[in-house]
């Protein structure tokens, strides 16, 4: 293989092709090294999504230029493309690399090795200025230490190959002594997953400009110690972001010079901020308490959109849990044609069976922390048999983008604003498939309003709350309005909640039996109703769900 001296328009789709196929290759890999206590998502698979809607976008460049991609157009998709897909911080990060990288090949007379010197400090210099308090120990330190080499190459007269290889031998030592920057990673015995990402760029390059071969994943991958201290969940580091509970990203819509005092009034309510994007369209994130300012706060200078919160603390076993249920196949409801079908978001395969027999005719996978995307919510209503289709988001993160729906399609689509499953299968009871969408959200909204719910999980943290201390560990039953029971033991827990929200008034208690339940609780739990509420009747469903070994509604 001849060794290139420059780049050209095809041969950095090539590069980003390589570059996703490696994420991909490795995604498993990078995902063990995310080791923050309140994780942001999964670092591969985040990174890997984020180059696939370049690679996307790079495809419809070519198909719909005259002669395909020239290299401004190339130039553009990837930007485009990566601030676009943009998931979680690893991937906003990741973004404003790209854009800094693509800024300055698009405007070189030709993309040789002081080019890409340059284009790799600009683009360090981008990912530094997306985040408000930059951490060292990050794919920061990594990006800039490797453009640091790349640059001191070029400027000794180094060949392309030569320029690339000193940036990714710099990046690796800078990778290797993440740990002795940030204490999380000392602790947890590995380096940073976002800095192990960004040097499978440099590997793409090297493959396509040397032919070297993309690196094989290891079992160790990234592992510095064979003793790693158990990282905690509620751990707070020196950075403090394992403190704020909730990741909310959206795009939004406002003019450049709005921006500045955007991202200040941001920097009093949370951590691990990254605004990237220019031109009136901004991908925003940020780990907050307060879900509701970081919203006002986009509204109050433009419009956000594709609005994502995610519960931090639940997220990494709910993932799992999710893309189980996405693997497995789902019992379709026959596709008789219905003048207004439901869409539901849910998990768990009891719960999708509940719910179909209730006359769900397209169930998506989803919940607190997994959240379905407008895409997938889209996907089911234009599947569901019917013109008209109410969605019941069954999860207060989901309401907002689901919200989205009713303007990507020519279907009528109306959502019913349930927040659990125990008010997504009361709005169900109210179902009339021969009514209209908008009639059906009426009755189902007034049929959640007498719903009482409440749901049990279990602490990840040292808390307190107004019954009293929490230990990480400790069951804890929660209402609307907050947590109302707390024990070590499942059953008083449990049993604590239902005493406060169960009264002597309702006539039916709904009990979803879900992962970490057990016969014997459940016994237990039903012999209480019985003998202190003998007038509510009892129905036991498993439901399979995560995190919750039981929810409940009682009407």
């Amino acid at each position: 293989m001849t060794v290139l001296e420059r780049f050209d328009a095809a041969d950095l789709g090539d590069v980003m092709a390589r570059f996703r196929d490696a994420l991909r290759s490795h995604q498993a890999a990078i995902n063990r090294l995310n080791v923050y206590p309140v994780p942001d998502g999964d670092t591969g698979t985040n990174m890997a999504l984020t180059l696939e809607s370049v690679v996307a976008a790079l495809d419809e460049a070519r198909t719909t230029g005259p002669d395909g991609a020239d290299l401004a157009a190339t130039c553009q998709a990837i930007s485009h493309g990566s601030l676009m897909g943009a998931r979680g911080n690893s991937g906003v990060i990741l973004s404003q690399v790209m854009c800094g990288l693509m800024g300055v090949v698009g405007q070189a007379p030709r993309i040789d090795a002081v080019a890409v010197a340059d284009a790799l400090v600009a683009a360090s210099t981008a990912a530094y200025s997306a985040v408000m308090r930059p951490v060292e120990g990050t794919i920061l330190t990594v990006v800039r230490e490797a453009s640091e080499a790349a640059a001191a190459a070029a400027e000794a007269g180094g060949s392309l190959v030569g320029v690339l290889d000193a940036a990714r031998t710099r990046g690796g030592e800078a990778l290797e002594r993440t740990p002795e920057l940030l204490p999380v990673l000392a602790e947890a015995g590995v380096v940073d997953a976002g800095g192990a990402g960004f040097l499978l760029l440099l590997d793409a390059m090297l493959s396509v400009v040397d032919g070297r071969p993309l690196p094989e994943p290891t079992d160790d991958e990234g592992v510095v110690s064979d003793h790693p201290h158990l990282v905690l969940a509620g751990h707070v580091h020196e950075s403090g972001v394992a403190d704020l509970r909730y990741e909310v990203m959206y795009f939004l819509e406002a003019p450049d010079e709005a921006v500045p005092a955007f991202k200040e009034v941001w920097a009093g309510i949370g951590d691990s901020i990254v605004v990237v994007g220019g031109d009136g369209i901004w991908n925003c994130h940020i780990h907050t308490d307060d879900i509701g300012a970081a919203i006002e706060a986009a509204i109050d200078c433009g419009k956000p959109r594709n609005i994502r919160v995610t519960d931090l603390v639940e997220q990494v076993e709910e993932e799992r849990w999710v893309r189980e249920a996405a693997a497995e196949p789902v019992e379709p409801a026959v596709p008789v044609e219905v003048p207004c079908a439901v869409v539901a978001v849910a998990t768990g395969p009891g719960v999708r069976r509940l719910l179909g027999s209730l006359g769900v005719q397209q169930i998506v996978a989803g919940g607190q922390s997994m959240n379905p995307s407008t895409a997938q919510l889209l996907d089911a209503v234009e599947a569901a048999p019917a013109d008209q289709v109410v969605i019941l988001p069954n999860n207060k993160n989901i309401v907002a983008v689901a919200n989205q729906v009713d303007a990507q399609t020519t279907k009528t689509v109306a959502v019913v604003p349930t927040h659990g499953i125990s008010q997504g299968i009361a709005a169900l009871l109210s179902y009339d498939p021969e009514a209209t969408a908008a009639a059906n959200a009426r009755s189902m909204a007034e049929a959640i309003e007498g719903v009482v719910a409440g749901e049990v999980t279990q602490a990840v943290r040292d808390s307190t709350s107004e019954v009293g201390p929490i230990r990480a560990g400790d069951f804890i039953g929660i209402a609307a309005d907050g947590i109302w029971s707390v024990s070590d033991d499942l059953a008083e827990a449990t049993i604590g909640l239902l005493d406060r929200l169960v009264t002597a008034e309702h006539e039916i208690v709904g009990l979803l039996e879900g992962e970490g339940s057990s016969a014997a609780v459940t016994r237990r739990i039903t012999e209480w109703l019985n003998d202190n509420r003998p007038d509510v009747e009892v129905e036991v469903h498993h439901g399979g769900q995560p995190l919750y070994p039981y929810c409940f509604g009682a009407e």
